[in-house]
């Protein structure tokens, strides 16, 4: 049994999970904020200035620019910075106060090495030829997540 409640910016997921000690149930509660649409179009027209400035593509397969946006988006309301959301961290706030893994990240601006894969060098197998997306093709593909 799956409970799921939705609001336009939220879905609340409700699982059982079957205690080891017996069978009473428990729920585990999982909640998905989605970002704000301000700052999915600030990291969106970020993306695209960036990617002028410094001679990249974004992938093929704009699905993947899409989560990436709305990932850095999502930090940026809940961190205050954009911190890269294709790695794992300890500690999220430490991270973006440092400030080394703030898209675009060290290794980024040093070396062009995105490891989000949203900044790609024009001999990548996976660089797409567009420097631009749009919020419609960011919502499109990330509609059923």
């Amino acid at each position: 049994m799956n409970i799921q409640a939705a609001s336009p910016s939220s879905t609340l997921s409700l699982s059982p999970i079957t205690a080891i000690s017996g069978n009473r149930r428990r729920f585990l509660v999982r909640a998905q904020v989605e970002p704000s649409e301000k700052s999915v179009e600030i990291m969106r027209k970020f993306s695209e200035q960036y990617a002028r400035k410094s001679g990249t593509y974004f992938c093929v397969d704009k699905g993947v620019t899409a989560v990436v946006i709305k990932g850095l988006a999502d930090h940026k309301d809940q961190l205050g910075a954009p911190l890269c959301p294709c790695r794992h961290y300890d500690d999220k706030s430490a991270e973006a106060g440092q400030g080394f893994w703030n898209c675009p990240c060290v290794p980024m601006r040093e070396r062009k090495e995105c490891h989000c894969m949203l900044f790609l060098t024009p001999d990548n197998d996976f660089a797409g030829t567009d420097q631009t997306i749009t919020l419609d093709e960011i919502r499109e593909a990330t509609a059923n997540m």
